[in-house]
This record gives C-alpha cells, structure tokens and sequence, in this order.
C-alpha cells in the first residue's frame, strides 16, 4: 500500500497539498459568521445530491410534471424526504447567502485587493435567486404557474426588447411547454454548471487572498 501511495506521491505531490488545506492560517477575529459560505456551498450541495436523485422521477412535461412530483411525495422510497429535503436546504441556501453577502459587505470584504472575489460572489448570489425562480416553476401547479407567468412577464415593460426577451424566456408567446422545458433546462443543467464554474474561481481567490481584517 505504502508503494502505491509513493507513486502517487512522487507524481502530485499530495503531502503539499494536504499541508497547504490543513495549515492555512486562520485570523483571530474570525468567528461563526465567517462560516456563511461554507454553509451555502454545503446547501448547494445537498441540493445538488437531493435534485439529481429526483431525475429520475420528475417529468418535465406539462401533463406529467404535477403528477411525477406526486409519486415521489407518496409512492417513491424516501421521495417524500428527499424532496422536503431538497425545499429545506434550498430556503436555507438563499437564508444563507443574504447574510453571507451582508457579512462581507459590512466587513469590507469587497475592498481592494478583493474585488473579484466580490464580483464572483454577486454573481454566485444571482445565480442562487435564479435557482428559486427556476425550481420554484417545475412542479408545475399553480403557484408555480402564475409565478412562471408573472416572472417572465416582467421584461416586457423593457422598451424596445421587452417582447423578445419575454419570448426568449417563454419560449414562445405564451407559457406552456417550452417554457418549462427551458425552466428545466435551466435549473438542472444551465446555473449547476455555471455556478461550480464561478464557485471555482471564487474558492482560490478566497485561499489566495486570506480572510480580510476586521474594520
């Protein structure tokens, strides 16, 4: 076993990271509130375990979408915990993210040389509010409905563009199918990969940068 640890050893060096993970140094001001985000990114997570296991379920037809969502609150093995699960971790998700932003904002965790970081984490913050938007649509009763209907119908107040943007999120003129296949679409595929994409370049810029100071 020893061997085969070398070997890997020798090639990625995972003695240094490890070190570099577990000896990072931690400001003495530092106190439970500077654990927001990783209670956020733990949400995102529980949601993305919890969403991928209801996959296999969920239909997202405007038929079937109501009825899927039935059989996993009542037919499906755990479906019931999974998806309450899954609505827990995502109002906590959102909880999370306000007071972590609020946090980094009234510590002045956005000043230079941080700048970026609060920039990935603003747009981290829009891309949590989407997955609400977009979630809240597929079970398809509705509450999700008119939400859907009322959301994408706010654009059209935009001059000029008001009505293609209404259409680009509809998909057509009016909701129905294809607005909630692209909803689906959305949340399931579109902001997962997006946000782990700037969840990548938020995480080292933080581990970079340190903590910042207190005011």
């Amino acid at each position: 076993m020893s061997k085969v640890y070398d070997w890997f050893e020798e090639r990625l060096e995972i003695q240094a990271i490890v070190d570099d993970i577990t000896s990072k140094y931690v400001p003495p001001h530092v106190n439970i509130f500077y654990c927001l985000g990783g209670i956020t990114l733990t949400c995102f997570l529980v949601q993305v375990a919890t969403g991928f296991a209801m996959t296999f379920y969920y239909r997202p037809t405007v038929t079937e979408a109501f009825a899927s969502v039935q059989y996993i609150m009542t037919e499906a093995n755990f479906g019931w915990l999974i998806r309450s699960v899954h609505r827990w971790s995502a109002s906590m998700m959102v909880l999370m993210m306000i007071l972590h932003v609020f946090r980094v904002y009234l510590t002045g965790g956005f000043k230079k040389p941080r700048e970026l970081t609060w920039v990935t984490g603003v747009v981290l913050a829009v891309l949590t509010a989407s997955f609400g938007v977009t979630g809240y649509s597929l079970p398809w009763d509705q509450i999700g409905y008119w939400a859907v209907k009322i959301v994408t119908g706010v654009p059209e107040a935009i001059p000029v563009i008001g009505s293609s943007l209404v259409e680009l999120l509809r998909g057509s003129s009016s909701v129905g199918q294809s607005t909630l296949t692209r909803f689906y679409s959305l949340h399931t595929f579109v902001l997962p990969l997006l946000t782990a994409v700037f969840m990548l370049m938020h995480f080292p810029m933080i581990r970079k940068q340190g903590i910042s100071g207190p005011l």
